[in-house]
């Protein structure tokens, strides 16, 4: 298939609009839920461009960073959604312009 591969130049491109998208959604929504989505978005564009490095070079170290880069984010949205159900119960919102009290 070495005629039909895509080029890399296309997947830095793909990359960096997802990892723009990630970054615009953390800096302009309110929601910790859509922030969390955000923030899961721009970490599988880093994992695109691991694996497409990867193959680039036809070196595994890439694709083992993606695994590595998987478990960060499977504890981060665990613990992300620990402390979204805890400011729920507390405050009885997700929003965090309503969140006052952890500013002190």
């Amino acid at each position: 298939m070495n005629g039909a591969e895509i080029p890399v130049s296309y997947v830095i491109v793909l990359t960096l609009l997802l990892f723009s998208i990630g970054m615009l959604g953390v800096l302009t929504r309110k929601n910790i839920i859509v922030i969390f989505m955000s923030v899961e978005i721009m970490l599988n564009s880093v994992n695109l461009l691991f694996v497409a490095f990867s193959r680039f070079w036809n070196d595994l170290s890439g694709e083992m960073a993606v695994f590595f880069v998987m478990a960060i984010a499977a504890a981060e949205a665990a613990i992300g959604l620990a402390l979204v159900i805890s400011l729920h119960r507390k405050f009885h919102t997700v929003d965090i312009t309503e969140i006052k009290e952890l500013k002190n």
